[in-house]
């Protein structure tokens, strides 16, 4: 059963992978990064060593950090959890077009993916190891895809324009849903205001419970201000922890 899971979760990313693939994405669009893809190695060990059971919780997110999932393959990507914590350390491919000044430097880059370093922290504190976190908890993300500008400048999905939008948010709740009926959690944890709406639009209708906590951007001034003991106590409340 246990293999049978991750192997259903693999077969579920690489069909997002492609159908996301087959899409064009015009201005503001300039790069698009698709980490299910020349991160597959990363991605599928994540899965197959923390996708194998079904799941009471799943913490998500909304699209890939610049300097987290676009550089590991893994949800909320901070490097050093990765590679220590989750054990991860394997990005074989590059992408054929990649923008100056956001490379793919894989487990190499020395920037921070600060959201990834205050959540995989988080657990850290709470759980102590990987293996016991994910007893019960999963971590994933809505869109696969990162977008940057002419600039680099990194874009979220919900700048681009609304038909495109609403092409790729229904491949994304597609791939949501079976990850759902594939891990069967009781609840889901939407990581800021974006992930918990469109989690809610699929997980309404097949009756599974879904809140919000604040998403830990630094960009945030609320998750500058102990984003940690905010939502540990968001968790405690309703009863997750």
């Amino acid at each position: 059963m246990t293999k049978e899971i991750s192997n259903q979760m693999i077969k579920a990313a690489r069909s997002l992978c492609k159908s996301v693939d087959q899409m064009q994405f015009p201005a503001p669009v300039a790069w698009t990064y698709n980490p299910l893809d020349y991160g597959r190695t990363a991605h599928e060990d994540y899965l197959k060593r923390y996708a194998s059971n079904r799941k009471r919780y799943i913490f998500l997110g909304m699209n890939p950090g610049p300097f987290g999932m676009v550089q590991t393959g893994v949800p909320f990507g901070e490097i050093s959890f990765v590679r220590d914590w989750l054990g991860i350390s394997e990005i074989k491919e590059q992408p054929e077009n990649t923008h100056p000044k956001r490379p793919i430097q894989g487990f190499d880059c020395t920037r921070s993916e600060v959201s990834g370093k205050r959540l995989w922290g988080l657990f850290q504190e709470k759980f102590g190891t990987a293996r016991a976190f994910s007893k019960e908890h999963f971590v994933a993300n809505y869109c696969p895809l990162a977008f940057l500008g002419e600039t680099g400048r990194n874009l979220t999905p919900d700048k681009l324009p609304l038909q495109l939008r609403k092409e790729l948010y229904r491949h994304c709740a597609d791939h949501f849903k079976r990850i759902l009926t594939i891990l069967q959690p009781e609840k889901v944890i939407g990581i800021g205001r974006f992930a918990f709406q469109r989690a809610s639009e699929t997980t309404d209708p097949m009756g599974i419970e879904t809140m919000e906590i604040l998403h830990p951007s630094p960009a945030s001034p609320a998750a500058n201000k102990d984003w940690k003991g905010k939502a540990t106590k968001k968790l405690i409340l309703a009863d997750v922890w």
